[in-house]
């Protein structure tokens, strides 16, 4: 027999939470400075979107490093929602939201 106790319910949930939040939370931060990399950098459209989709993966990942590392679920939450809000800022400031006129 093992001497450490075996999990509870509470830290099976707290784990399935970090994994949702790391998924879901990290995809969202990771498509949003996608997008905003693709309008802000100045560099032609097709490299914009190129560079942000590669930089994508790196953000995606020290997303989910960070979930994991945060000592509690909701500091984890909490920093990826103000990161969110920043992005979605800055592609509001760079006018992602604004409708264009295509001819």
């Amino acid at each position: 027999m093992s001497a450490r106790p075996m999990p509870g319910l509470t830290d099976r949930l707290s784990v399935a939470g970090r994994v949702v939040l790391a998924a879901f939370g990290g995809y969202g931060v990771a498509a949003l400075s996608t997008a905003l990399f693709a309008l802000a950098l100045p560099l032609p459209r097709s490299e914009a979107v190129s560079t942000g989709t590669l930089a994508s993966f790196a953000i995606m990942a020290g997303a989910v490093v960070w979930v994991f590392s945060a000592r509690t679920l909701r500091r984890a939450a909490l920093v990826l929602g103000v990161i969110a809000a920043l992005l979605a800022a800055g592609l509001w400031l760079a006018g992602a939201f604004s409708p264009t006129v295509v001819p």
